[in-house]
């Protein structure tokens, strides 16, 4: 036994440290609670029960994801639910896990989500079953060290205020007063949660099993899976068909992927990429500590740390900047724990010495060092994955499964049952990372490493990722970087940002904050400037967009969009699938242009994009391909591009259309030429007529420029003035450089924040409970006979007058309708309403 003194006192780099684990668990630890499921049920390592033949839905991992889904399934009336545990429930991650439960995050659906966990474990259950879960109610208290985290309190503080969530920012006399123990000295304020508390593992996860059971589902533990049976229907389409196990065969339509550590391994089995890395989580429990009981749970996100009450006692964690990669994850794994490595957990210590001065003297109990997965962003991994359908993910939780599990089970009940979740997921939507990501291992570990280490940092507007990067670029990224350009990361993409007169700014390899005997970059000039737009406030390049956004109103800019997806969709049923897709009637003359929504069945947006009509090509072209039938050019976000083509392969999957969509944002480049001198300047270099009568606004044709094929060049604008749209051969595009080049005395390079100031500058503002999220969300219109329809958010003109015609099965009335009770704002309004222009931004 030793005390935290003592350990702080360890020189911190005795020696080198491996880069990563081996294989295998080190000596049995003890982990704080009164009982686990270890010893509990068969110990012959035979089934508890024989499998059944069939199942509707089968869930694989007993944790507490698992148990939740499965509770959730039963709950909205699914009787043929069987989970799957290989060992005993909880075994693997969740049996160890500190079970806090905080309920303000930054991420508004992210708090509905933590809410329904804590009436679920809180109240739910027990009035279920009459068994106490575990749940503790001692409150929470967030530890602001300077102005800006408590300022991200206060934004805190107000979410919570909308969903009814108590919080109070506290003094350092009140925060005093709170918390005697605790060290204020150097506190600049708090934010005290007092419904905030900890959740037992072993408690929660078999009261959910018993009232899973109670319902009709069935749990069979020490029952591992051994191979997923995938079949290809007469579509092509890969489908789940059964779940094998050593017991027997199941046959399924549905599996669902709540392994944990284990779910990439699982994924494996049916052909799946499943994203996440697994890494040593730890933390200490101290022994007794006088005056302590009854103390809130402590975060301390400047010091990383966190301290956890447990009894007369604390738990003290944190997320360190050099954490280990558990590379070869054992199947035999269960319920082991790896040797704390103190050369890693000494960081923490010292945080929460200060923090509470009394644990100087305090002895340490147990060590508790378990494996978790963590993924690129540190968001679960949910929904159904694009490779197989009927394979659905429900993991990657990043030591969150406990106090997201209530919420995320019952939204993933709700996306297998009804084909979607009900609240806004994309932010946990596997979709949301591009399938050339997915399987990446160097991708993967660095942007996962940078998130872990990252977990605490303040989440300021502007941040972008440094790990990771450099995967997709288009050829103009070397020219566009020595003009100055700053960029951004989306998808996978480098897309342009903004432009530094300071000159290149490049991004360098990724140096993992100086760990694991990597060198940190000095005078990194992209981190820097990263750096200085760590701000609530205007950030300093706001007049660098201000002159960017001028240049485009008054004179000419030139936009590289090629991160955009350029998507195909052709065949004999193209139109059909085209009229059930899109809101507006997209179904014109070919070289027409349409911008509109492309909705759900609920009607919620999961996309704005351009649609346009066009004619059979030349075999083997990008920019014209060759197809029979009817065919139409898709120009959709890139950052959500990936979502984008999954949703529209799922409705040709279902409905059945004879057709198919192409992808060609690899082949394609995309350059957006905007302003009032666009036209005149273009007409120099373009051998088409551009004038009003032979290219109308909406438009589009294949013309060529500097000797180059440029397609599909549609005239459309963003800016509200004149502006066209050139998708290009990507091995085309450094041809065009001289756009910038030849003509820098009329033209400006610009970036994708001038486009965001441009559409903000529109009054493009998303009500989220009735038209979802801009691009890519999944929220809906209220589910009810009484629902707005797309006229009331000023969407008429892109539905257009269809008679009977309907979108995805919803027969919508005509924009001419005249009696509409309420109208909202929404992106794509008709009339752009006149903006009010804080000072400091570009005039109106």
């Amino acid at each position: 036994m030793s005390s935290l003194s003592r350990a702080w006192r360890v020189p911190r780099w005795r020696s080198p440290r491996p880069f990563s684990s081996g294989p295998g668990p080190t000596a049995k630890k003890s982990v704080p609670y009164q009982q686990t499921l270890q010893e509990q049920g068969p110990g012959s390592g035979q089934p508890s029960r024989a499998p059944p033949a069939s199942a509707q839905v089968v869930v694989v991992g007993g944790g507490s994801l698992g148990c939740q889904t499965a509770y959730h399934l039963a709950k909205m009336g699914m009787r043929d639910v069987l989970l799957l545990e290989r060992d005993r429930l909880t075994s693997g991650t969740t049996w160890h896990t500190a079970g806090l439960l905080w309920q303000l995050r930054p991420s508004d659906v992210e708090v509905e989500l933590l809410a329904h966990t804590r009436d679920v474990v809180s109240r739910d259950l027990p009035a279920e079953t009459g068994l106490h879960t575990g749940w503790v109610q001692n409150g929470g208290l967030f530890i602001a060290s300077n102005k800006q985290r408590l300022d991200e309190y206060k934004r805190l503080m107000s979410l919570g205020k909308v969903y009814g969530v108590e919080s109070h920012v506290l003094t350092p006399a009140q925060t005093k007063d709170l918390y005697p123990l605790m060290n204020v000295d150097d506190l600049y304020g708090t934010l005290y949660v007092p419904k905030d508390g900890t959740m037992d593992p072993a408690g929660t996860c078999s009261t959910l099993a018993r009232a899973a059971t109670a319902r009709g589902a069935t749990i069979i533990e020490n029952c591992p899976v051994t191979g997923i049976q995938v079949r290809t229907d007469d579509f092509g389409v890969k489908r789940v068909h059964a779940v094998e196990t050593a017991h027997g065969t199941i046959q399924t339509p549905c599996v669902v992927n709540c392994a944990g550590v284990w779910a990439r391994a699982l994924g494996r089995l049916a052909g799946v990429h499943v994203p996440l890395v697994a890494m040593h989580h730890a933390y200490v429990v101290t022994e007794r500590i006088e005056g302590i009981q009854n103390m809130p749970n402590v975060r301390d996100h400047d010091a990383s740390v966190y301290l956890r009450l447990q009894g007369d006692a604390l738990s003290v964690g944190g997320y360190e900047s050099n954490p280990i990669f558990w590379e070869e994850v054992s199947e035999k794994f269960a319920f082991g724990l790896f040797d704390l490595d103190w050369d890693v957990f000494m960081q923490h210590i010292e945080g929460a010495v200060n923090r509470v001065p009394v644990l100087e003297k305090t002895g340490i109990k147990s060590t508790v060092c378990g494996p978790e997965s963590f993924t690129a962003d540190h968001k679960p991994l949910m929904g159904e994955a694009p490779e197989v359908r009927g394979f659905f993910l429900g993991c990657g939780f990043n030591s969150a499964g406990m106090m997201l599990g209530g919420g995320c089970g019952r939204e993933l009940a709700h996306w297998i049952i009804h084909g979607r979740p009900e609240k806004d997921m994309y932010g946990y939507d596997i979709r949301r990372f591009h399938h050339s990501l997915t399987d990446n291992n160097r991708w993967m570990r660095e942007r996962s490493h940078e998130s872990y280490a990252k977990n605490y940092s303040v989440v300021f507007p502007h941040d972008e990722p440094l790990a990771g990067r450099n995967m997709r670029k288009d050829p103009l990224h070397e020219e566009l970087l020595r003009q100055g350009c700053v960029f951004q990361e989306r998808h996978g993409w480098e897309r342009p940002g903004w432009f530094s007169p300071g000159g290149a700014a490049p991004v360098l390899d990724y140096d993992y904050y100086g760990a694991y005997g990597h060198e940190r970059h000095r005078d990194y000039t992209y981190n820097r400037l990263l750096g200085d737009e760590y701000t609530f406030d205007f950030p300093p390049h706001h007049d660098i967009i201000k002159k960017e956004c001028l240049t485009c109103r008054n004179a000419l800019a030139l936009f590289d969009m090629s991160y955009f997806g350029k998507f195909y969709l052709v065949g004999p049923e193209a139109t059909k699938a085209a009229d059930w897709l899109f809101s507006a009637d997209v179904s014109k003359a070919p070289g027409s242009t349409v911008y509109t929504c492309m909705l759900n069945r609920q009607g919620g947006v999961e996309s704005d994009l351009t649609v346009s009509r066009i004619s059979p090509g030349t075999p083997g072209s990008p920019l014209a391909p060759a197809f029979e039938g009817d065919g139409y050019y898709l120009a959709i976000g890139g950052a959500v591009a990936q979502h984008n083509w999954s949703h529209i392969t799922t409705v040709l999957q279902d409905m059945k259309f004879q057709c198919k969509l192409l992808d060609c944002s690899e082949e394609l480049g995309m350059m957006s030429i905007q302003g009032p001198l666009s036209r005149a300047v273009l007409q120099e270099v373009l051998n088409t007529d551009l004038s009003n009568e032979a290219f109308p606004f909406s438009t589009h044709k294949i013309t060529t420029a500097a000797g180059c094929q440029v397609g599909r060049g549609p005239s459309l604008s963003c800016p509200g003035s004149c502006g066209f749209c050139a998708p290009t051969s990507q091995a085309q595009n450094p041809s065009l450089v001289w756009l910038g080049r030849d003509l820098k005395d009329w033209i400006a390079l610009i970036g994708f924040f001038s486009v965001l100031h441009w559409v903000l500058y529109f009054g493009i503002v998303y009500k989220r409970s009735s038209c979802s999220t801009p691009c890519h969300g999944q929220g809906h219109l209220p589910q009810s006979q009484d629902a707005p329809s797309p006229v009331q958010p000023g969407l008429g003109h892109f539905q257009a007058s269809r008679g009977s015609h309907s979108f995805s099965g919803q027969t919508v009335p005509s924009p001419s309708v005249g009696n509409v009770s309420e109208r909202f704002c929404c992106g794509f309004c008709r009339k752009r309403p006149k903006p009010r222009v804080r000072k400091g931004c570009f005039p109106a």
